[in-house]
Parts: structure tokens; C-alpha cells; sequence
């Protein structure tokens, strides 16, 4: 049987008696705290950005700035907002959970208004001709057309955020980011090697379920795919036969 990955030292890359008796109090306590800190923002930064999103694609006066508000709040390192935020809020989740909801908002306002934005303008006359009132119109219209365009801003909130938990083990509150600092204080790998796998896991999961609600939100998508799919069949020599 071969031997374990060894690191310069001799310590084996993985300790797999360390994960078994770790898994059920460090890793599943780091893994539950990671994802209250991940899912948090995410929520909270869409309950925001998305009436946030409409005032200002029915308002376009009023981007700009709201734009350039985001920009700046994404642009600060997170590390450095943790830090500032500590003499308010102390070393609790609400530390993390703010930075982490401003920059979901810096990614879902403008996810909210380009989705707005790509629904055709006779698609709103047509609405607006059968009797739909603004919010009916925006409600049963718009924002069907939108969800593709705002769900891949929320897919790519969703893994930046799941990534950006882990800067948090700096000061204390990290989920499966205080495997890393653990991991690198006792120059011991395996944590690290937990950690990463964990999380990278745990971003995969959530895009995918992001992509399945998207699908069942949008049947028509799969509709139109199979329509053009069988036209471009049609289209080839010997009417689709290979």
C-alpha cells in the first residue's frame, strides 16, 4: 500500500484519523458558521438590490450614483472593513455579515438593472396595450424576462461570498476559514487541505442550485433551446439524420 503524501517534513499532506475525530466538532462547527456567514449576505443584499435595482431602472437618474456608491464599497479590502467594523460590532457574525451584504449589493444593483434593461421595448408596449399597470407589467413582465441576467449575478455573489467568509479567520469569526489559520499556526496541513476542499465544494454546490432554480424559473428558456435545436436539425443535410 502506498504511503501518505508527505509534505518537506514528513508530515503527511492528510491525516485522515485527524478529520474522523474532528469531523462532527471543528469541521461540521466551521462548515454551519460558514454557510450562516455566506447565505446572510446573500439574502439580505437581495431583499436591497432588487427594489434598489428597479427605482433605478425606472429612474435612470438615479444609477450614476448608486452605481458609483457600490463600486467604491467593493473596491475596499475585506479584511479592512472587518477591522473598522470590530470597535462597533465586536467579534460577532454582524462583523462579517455587513461587508459581505455591501458587496453582494455591488454586484446584484447592477445585475437587477441590466436585466431590466435587456427586456425589449415592445415586449413593455405590448403589456402596457393588453391593460398592465407599472407594478402588474413589472411583476408579471419584467422580471420573468430579467431572472437569467439576475441570477447569474446572484451565482456570482453567491461563490464570491462563500470565498470571502474565509478572510474573516483573521479576526476570529471565518467558518471553514479558521481551518486555515489553525492549519498554518501549527504548520499543519491538513486542515488546509479540509478547508479548501469545503469550500470549494460548498461554492459548486450553491452555483448548481442556483442553476436549477434559474431553469425552473425560466421553463420557456429550455422550450426555446429545444425549438432551435430541431430547427438547426431541420436545416442539415438529409433533414437532421447523421
Amino acid at each position: 500500500m502506498d504511503a501518505p503524501l508527505a509534505i518537506g517534513d514528513g508530515e503527511p499532506l492528510i491525516r485522515w484519523d485527524w478529520i474522523t475525530r474532528n469531523w462532527n466538532d471543528d469541521i461540521m462547527e466551521g462548515l454551519k458558521e460558514h454557510l450562516i456567514l455566506s447565505f446572510t449576505p446573500i439574502l439580505l443584499g437581495f431583499v436591497i438590490a432588487l427594489p434598489l435595482g428597479i427605482a433605478c431602472a425606472r429612474w435612470r437618474r438615479f444609477y450614476p450614483p448608486v452605481l458609483a456608491v457600490t463600486s467604491v464599497l467593493y473596491a475596499l479590502p475585506a479584511i479592512a472593513l472587518f477591522v473598522v467594523l470590530v470597535a462597533f460590532t465586536g467579534l460577532t457574525y454582524t462583523t462579517v455579515i455587513i461587508p459581505l451584504t455591501l458587496y453582494t449589493l455591488s454586484v446584484l444593483v447592477p445585475s437587477v438593472v441590466d436585466g431590466l434593461g435587456s427586456v425589449p421595448d415592445h415586449v413593455r408596449k405590448s403589456a402596457t396595450a393588453m391593460g398592465f399597470g407599472d407594478t402588474r407589467r413589472m411583476v408579471q413582465v419584467e422580471l420573468p424576462i430579467a431572472i437569467p441576467v439576475v441570477m447569474a449575478g446572484l451565482r456570482v455573489a453567491t461563490v464570491s461570498n462563500i470565498s470571502l467568509v474565509s478572510v474573516g479567520a483573521m479576526i476570529g469569526i471565518g467558518g471553514l476559514g479558521e481551518l486555515f489559520t489553525d492549519g498554518l499556526r501549527r504548520d499543519f496541513p491538513t486542515p488546509l487541505v479540509v478547508g479548501i476542499v469545503l469550500i470549494i465544494a460548498l461554492a459548486f454546490v450553491s452555483d448548481l442550485v442556483l442553476l436549477v432554480i434559474q431553469r425552473l424559473l425560466t421553463p420557456w428558456e429550455r422550450t426555446q433551446g429545444i425549438r432551435r435545436k430541431t430547427q438547426d436539425q431541420a436545416l442539415m443535410p438529409g433533414g437532421g439524420t447523421a
